[in-house]
């Protein structure tokens, strides 16, 4: 669906993007993520033919952004982070706006109109102005307006910047809808919490390059690109509770044969071959050890988690480079 291949951009005075590639899947709801400044938006804008790389190559749904950028705009929607609304205007008004500058015929604007209207929840508000609306309203609003020309790629730079509580948890429930529609989604922030709900997949980039493995799906597999065999998990965590404090508890799983990931507070978070038949295994050995087992669930791993995997392993990576070859 999107395909980015040795991507550089260069500003006048630096250099944003480093040579980055990676593959998203139709389907797929990316999170974007790093810390500000990493490139994130300058990535974006060139993925929504925007802005001209200074080498490499994107392409979406097939159409070169440099040779056919139009075409690029037809097939996406994209929300910048600093957008803008004509407040003067009604909800209804600003659609049709949107429909028609995106080449939407006159004859299918109000059906176009009133189904983002729809999918961004602002059917009763079609003639309520825009600069009437809540701050959650006005993100519906302006996601609406990329969604009004039927994109099946859709592009958020930090869609829940200033948003309250209840807002996010909106804007959560309508990119979960989406991405269930079939539309395929990458969405950006540097905050990881804001992009839990919802993301399948995530790319982490640094200083403008791509962290660890690339795209990586939310347990911490590498995605599947293109006609790639599906990846087994390198593992699964288990959290076991324990009704009691355990002497030499480490000592004991290791006796057994399980590897401890982590302890917490009457609880030690175990690493196990995924599937069903090794967690039974597993519960069946503590049990028979007379460990005294009260709970025992697992882990589905967080995007934190993914996160943490891709830096320690950046971090491992550069320190093997930055020793050599040992003699």
């Amino acid at each position: 669906m999107i395909d980015v291949e040795a991507l550089v951009f260069d500003y006048p005075s630096s250099r944003a993007l480093h040579g980055v590639s990676f593959v998203v899947r139709a389907g797929a709801v990316l999170a974007l993520v790093g810390p500000n400044g990493a490139g994130k938006s300058t990535l974006m804008r060139c993925i929504a033919a925007l802005d001209t790389p200074t080498d490499g190559v994107v392409t979406v749904q097939g159409l070169d952004t440099q040779v056919d950028p139009r075409g690029v705009h037809a097939a996406i929607g994209y929300l910048p982070d600093a957008y803008g609304l004509y407040d003067a205007l009604s909800v209804r008004q600003c659609l049709i706006y949107a429909a028609q500058s995106r080449g939407v015929s006159a004859a299918t604007t109000p059906a176009a109109v009133l189904s983002a209207a729809a999918k961004v929840g602002l059917s009763d508000r079609l003639d309520s102005l825009a600069g009437h609306l809540s701050r959650g309203l006005r993100q519906r609003l302006a996601i609406a307006q990329t969604l009004v020309h039927s994109p099946r790629v859709l592009l958020l730079d930090e869609p829940a910047s200033g948003l309250d509580p209840d807002a996010r948890s909106s804007l959560s429930a309508l990119i979960r809808s989406l991405a269930a529609d079939g539309m395929t989604l990458i969405v950006s922030s540097h905050i990881l919490s804001e992009l839990e709900d919802y993301c399948t997949e995530m790319l982490m980039l640094r200083e403008g390059q791509v962290v660890g493995d690339g795209v990586v799906r939310t347990d911490g597999r590498k995605a599947v690109e293109r006609d790639e065999a599906p990846e087994a998990p390198p593992f699964a965590l288990v959290r076991v509770v324990f009704a009691a404090p355990v002497e030499d508890l480490q000592a004991r799983l290791a006796a057994l044969d399980l590897s401890l990931e982590r302890l917490e507070e009457g609880a030690a978070i175990l690493r196990l071959t995924p599937g069903a038949e090794a967690e039974a295994q597993a519960l069946s050995a503590l049990v028979a050890a007379g460990l005294p087992v009260s709970g025992f669930s697992p882990i589905k791993p967080s995007l934190e988690d993914a996160y943490r995997s891709a830096n320690a392993k950046m971090t491992e990576d550069q320190t093997t480079s930055d020793q050599g070859p040992q003699a």
